[in-house]
């Protein structure tokens, strides 16, 4: 069997390490593991391939493979592989989600402290070598994560994650999904439909952005919502970009109707140097990092190749994903 290898990217720390490729030409002899690093490279090379593991494909990929029956995903989105043609294809795909759930929600809670806490000041006042005790005001701006109130939209293992970590330091936590009856995560007091996102938003101190991108959640945050939030709110996005209208958010921001925003993602990655957002001293900008860790590729290569075994035995694969869903 053939097996493409195509996780490349414009930056270092999301391309797969050329150890990890060789772990899986140790560990599965009897395939052949090609490695694509560009777009171009990966049209060439997928023509023959029956498997891929790849960050993102295109149109002109999938028209390009002959033989492509099962696509896993080192991340855990997907929606940027879910156009029309993937969907209409009896192409399996499968993904990673549950690797980085653990780190993503440590972000969360980081950044979400440090808004609350007012640290971007201090770090400010410490560059400038300024004691700023004062304009702390005695704390009276310092808020607590303790009896927040915090809204996690979308309850996957990220969000699950989060809400648990949260709820431990003493927040009240409601959570938004699809599925509202099922298990419900441990630390959420309640679980409500996305219909009921408009009644939530009002009440929430930090709002945490979990959810997939999919047709329905682009631009899930947009004018309106922005404007339902509570004044003084946290706004925190560690899932795609594009489900944040960032010009909305800009303007929310600038009329102080928020207190800030922590973003690890953008519509447009990277962020261009023009973006407003660089210069807000609400927000807080981390580079699409919120779910590196030092095991990252050692636990995805594990995942992919125990998916591996399963689709060569025809046994159910870890971490499908429903394409109709885009989770």
């Amino acid at each position: 069997m053939k097996i493409l290898v195509a996780v490349y990217s414009q930056f270092a720390s999301w391309c797969i390490p050329d150890e990890q490729v060789a772990r899986l030409r140790r560990e599965f002899p009897e395939h052949t593991f090609v490695r694509a690093t560009s777009d171009a490279e990966a049209l060439e090379r997928i023509v023959e391939a029956d498997v891929a593991l790849a960050a993102r494909l295109t149109p002109s990929h999938l028209a390009a493979s002959r033989r492509l029956k099962w696509i896993h995903s080192p991340a855990a989105g997907v929606g940027n592989m879910l156009f029309p043609e993937m969907l209409a294809s009896p192409v399996v795909l499968s993904n990673s989600r549950g690797n980085s759930s653990g780190t993503i929600a440590e972000h969360v809670i980081a950044v979400t402290l440090a808004l609350l806490r007012d640290l971007p000041l201090a770090w400010r006042r410490q560059a400038a070598r300024v004691w700023a005790q004062d304009e702390f005001n005695a704390g009276a701006s310092i808020r607590s994560l303790a009896d927040a109130r915090v809204l996690v939209v979308g309850l996957g293992s990220i969000g699950g994650r989060v809400a648990q970590l949260a709820s431990a330091f003493g927040a009240h936590v409601v959570g938004v999904r699809r599925r509202v009856d099922g298990d419900r995560p441990p630390g959420i007091a309640a679980v409500v439909p996305p219909s009921r996102l408009h009644d939530e938003l009002p009440h929430a101190d930090v709002v945490v952005i979990a959810a997939p991108q999919t047709s329905e959640t682009v631009h899930l945050m947009g004018e309106r919502e922005l404007a339902l939030m509570k004044r003084d709110a946290v706004l925190v996005n560690v899932s795609r970009g594009k489900l944040i209208d960032e010009p909305a958010l800009v303007r929310a921001l600038e009329s102080g109707r928020l207190r800030g925003a922590a973003l690890d993602v953008f519509e447009h990655e990277p962020l261009s140097p023009d973006s407003p957002l660089w210069s807000r001293e609400d927000v807080l900008i981390t580079p699409h990092v919120s779910g590196f860790h030092a095991r990252y590729w050692d636990d995805a290569t594990t995942l992919f190749a125990g998916n591996l075994r399963r689709f060569v035995a025809g046994e159910p694969l870890v971490n499908p994903v429903d394409k109709t869903a885009g989770y």
